[in-house]
């Protein structure tokens, strides 16, 4: 009998777009079928042919609702999935607001850009998927509970264990062709707001483990020290009389920090601020968090999610209100600024030395958010140049993520692990730190850092072998692009020019610019004639 095989179609090398196909004689089953986020190379993934075939897929079994996991169940659903994505309760309830949404993003960000003036020239973007097809994938979900073993395809069996990420996330455990293997999916850190700790049994063939922040150790914060943290932020925050604008994860995010504001207002640690929370999807997303506030931890006394002093944004119109206000606390999604609400709210906010924006979340390489967190004085937002002149703050507590020290506990206590250990969903510096932090314990098995669209075949009691290299046009792909040089470039280029001394100086300078870019056009037209 063939041993099982495994390929990675995203999420290596980089923290989005996770999908891990397994496969075993004629069943293909798909864990993850996440959206890539990140830079506009990066994103142009989501709009190639998926890299297996759809109708050879027998079942999805999904880890979590975030976008970089779900993501793209819709468009796997518009090419022809019909079976079922199997997913905790929990994780389904927020499906049905999660993709809906997505959709809505997507057909939302290509008419806007088909709308710029800078792409007149351009061909017209289609959306990746509509919200009718996220309403045709929300409806092929099926409800399990944890613990609970069910058969996914022929030769598959698998059960659920909580990874204490976010509402209903999971890990997967997975026998198949004799081999027995455990998808951390995304872990949690110890002690985090609503969730008991991440659960697992030991011993395994192979085990896939995600490395976000397997480069990095934070310091143990305690709920209540995170709250006097962020009780600290906010005063400081309104005392400067701006906005405080915190980019928000529409899921989980949001809800621990409503959690931790009432919290502070309840016990009368702070007075009563305007909280508005600008955006929809995070608004559905806590009804659903509230529905199952009787399975949720550290929910303390008093009002939480329907506070007096919170006010759910729910129009556009009322959106563009807040730029007129000074002194409101306002959270708006996307948490790493590349797309949503909380764009205009940066461009309006960016520019003014009273406002403060602060992050409390992961920050991809190249997405907005890391641009701004790594001191860039001018960002290029929607086709506008924003200087930064805001305090840019950053409160770590509030990670949904296990750090290096969480994961490795998580690891020690997945052994013996006999064949591999797989470490994914992290960027490269993540994943191979966290290797090398991981050998003392790994000594009985291999630790492979898959690339991808690597494909290993998956034997019991053995390490892996790469059955299949990956693409190494996708490298580049998963880190800062193009796309991020050139915002960059053109944010500073007015300054630039304005610096040199004559009028007939900075033509000669344009026209030098002009003359490299003509000559890369000349040099491309000389090898087709040649070819």
């Amino acid at each position: 009998m063939k041993n099982p095989s495994i390929t990675f179609h995203g999420a290596a090398g980089t923290v989005t777009g996770s999908c891990m196909e397994v496969r075993h004689g004629t069943s293909r089953v798909l864990v993850d079928c996440g959206l890539f986020q990140g830079t506009r190379t990066l994103e142009k993934l989501n709009y190639e042919p998926f890299s297996f075939e759809v109708d050879g897929i027998s079942a999805v079994i999904l880890t979590h609702a975030h976008i970089d996991h779900s993501g793209l169940l819709p468009k796997l659903v518009a090419a022809g999935y019909s079976g079922p994505i199997f997913c905790t309760a929990a994780t389904r309830d927020l499906l049905y607001h999660m993709l809906p949404d997505a959709g809505r993003i997507q057909e939302y960000e290509a008419e806007r850009r088909n709308r710029r003036a800078d792409r007149a020239d351009a061909g017209e973007i289609e959306p990746v998927y509509t919200e009718a097809d996220a309403l045709a994938a929300f409806n092929q979900a099926h409800p399990l509970g944890f613990k609970q073993w069910f058969e996914p395809a022929p030769g598959f069996k698998a059960r659920f264990w909580n990874a204490g990420h976010i509402l209903g996330s999971a890990s997967v455990e997975l026998e198949v062709g004799g081999s027995r293997l455990l998808f951390s999916g995304d872990l949690g850190p110890n002690h985090k707001a609503f969730h008991p700790d991440p659960e697992a049994p030991a011993g395994f063939d192979h085990v896939i483990c995600e490395s976000t922040y397997g480069d990095r150790v934070r310091e143990e914060v305690t709920i209540e020290q995170r709250r006097t943290l962020l009780e600290a932020e906010i005063k400081a925050a309104l005392t400067r009389g701006g906005n405080l604008v915190i980019p928000v994860f529409a899921l989980e995010r949001t809800q621990e920090l409503l959690l931790d504001i009432a919290s502070l207002i309840n016990s009368g640690r702070l007075p009563h601020p305007r909280v508005f929370i600008d955006s929809p999807l995070a608004s559905r997303a806590t009804e659903v968090f509230a529905r199952h506030a009787n399975d949720l931890e550290d929910m303390g006394d008093g009002e939480v999610f329907q506070h007096p002093s919170f006010h759910y944004v729910a129009s556009a119109t009322e959106s563009m209100r807040l730029n007129q206000m000074s002194g409101a606390i306002i959270m708006a999604a996307s948490g790493m600024c590349e797309a949503g609400r909380i764009r205009h709210h940066l461009r309006h906010n960016l520019s003014r030395r009273q406002s403060t924006v602060l992050f409390v979340g992961f920050q991809a390489a190249g997405s907005l958010g890391r641009t701004i967190l790594d001191g860039a004085d001018r960002v290029r937002i929607s086709g506008h140049d924003v200087s930064v002149r805001a305090q840019i703050r950053r409160l770590e507590g509030y990670s949904a993520h296990a750090d290096q020290d969480d994961l490795l506990r998580w690891i020690e206590a997945r052994q013996p692990i006999a064949g591999s250990l797989f470490l994914s969903h992290g960027e490269t510096g993540a994943t191979e730190t966290l290797r090398r932090m991981a050998q003392p314990v790994c000594t009985n098995h291999t630790i492979v850092l898959p690339q991808i669209g690597e494909c290993y075949a998956l034997p019991s009691a053995s390490a892996a072998r790469r059955l299949k290299t990956g693409k190494p046009e996708l490298h580049d792909a998963v880190s800062r692009d193009w796309q991020n040089d050139y915002a960059e470039f053109a944010t500073r280029l007015k300054s630039a020019l304005n610096s040199i001394d004559s009028a007939s100086a900075r033509r000669e300078a344009l026209a030098k610019m002009n003359s490299i870019l003509r000559s890369y056009s000349d040099h491309r037209f000389q090898r087709k004639q040649e070819g």
